[in-house]
């Protein structure tokens, strides 16, 4: 597992925000195409069946797919970055990292200015703790991740 100092992880912010921007545009508009594609078969079934326009409807689940395979490679280039996304939603974003001899996980949330807080692995978002001078330590000394 790649492991970041606060320093590095905090140089990736703009991109990375620029991913999830992406992602979450991409989710937004995937879901107004899920909703219209729902809408339709619901009308079907609730009026007995009904005539519709079958390459409007094709159109439509090809769009859903493109915008779903979109976000997929989104997350996966973030993944391979070897930051984790928890919640697309809102934008959750842990960076492992290696303190006193233990990985835990720097945490950002879309729209925070900086990497400013931290968990453990076990104890998640609702863990979070403010980064403290362990973290600054670590990337003043140089100390390079694994």
């Amino acid at each position: 597992m790649k492991t970041f100092t606060l320093d590095e992880a905090q140089s990736l912010l703009p991109v990375l925000e620029s991913l999830l921007k992406r992602a979450m545009e991409g989710r937004q508009s995937a879901e107004k195409v899920e909703a219209g594609l729902n809408s339709i078969a619901q009308r079907i079934y609730f009026s007995g069946g009904m005539r519709v326009n079958g390459s409007e409807i094709a159109k439509q689940r090809a769009e859903l797919e493109t915008l779903l395979k979109q976000i997929r490679e989104i997350i996966a280039e973030i993944d391979a970055i070897g930051v984790q996304v928890k919640d697309l939603d809102s934008g959750l974003l842990d960076f492992p990292c290696r303190v006193d001899d233990e990985v835990v996980l720097l945490c950002w949330r879309m729209g925070e200015p900086a990497i400013e807080h931290w968990h453990t692995m076990e104890a998640g978002f609702q863990g979070r703790q403010p980064v403290d001078e362990r973290f600054r330590r670590r990337a003043a000394s140089g100390e390079r991740p694994n």
